[in-house]
């Protein structure tokens, strides 16, 4: 059975982007993106908040326009896939994490979400 498997998300800049040149001559921009949600807690009835972090890889022209445009705070549009990597850490620990890559990058000037609408 064939898989689809797109991601959009709006989020804000966690920290300034880091910017790669692979021995390959590829160029890689590696961006920490926070998503924000807000809800109205049922029990409660209280606004809740919840923060999603997520790194995004943008590869090739888009890369250097990223590093060259973007820092942390600034709000961004991605479009993309989601990937899952395994490694293991110096103690031998397998890790695992899921992260963007990115097909799309909009800067955006604000990422304020209607609240309603989550």
């Amino acid at each position: 059975m064939a898989g689809y498997n797109r991601v959009i998300l709006i989020g804000n800049l966690t920290r300034d982007p880091e910017l790669k040149q692979l021995p390959s001559g590829q160029t890689v921009c590696r961006l920490g993106i926070a998503i924000n949600r807000q809800f109205k807690n049922r029990q409660t009835n209280e606004l809740a908040q919840e923060v999603c972090y997520i790194d995004v890889d943008v590869w090739g022209a888009q890369a250097a326009s990223s590093h060259q445009y973007l820092q942390k705070g600034r709000a961004v549009l991605v479009e993309g896939r989601l990937k899952f990597d395994n490694w293991q850490d110096a103690e031998g620990n397998t890790r695992n994490k899921h992260s963007i890559v990115a097909d799309r990058i909009v800067f955006r000037l604000s990422a304020q979400v209607d609240p309603k609408r989550s």
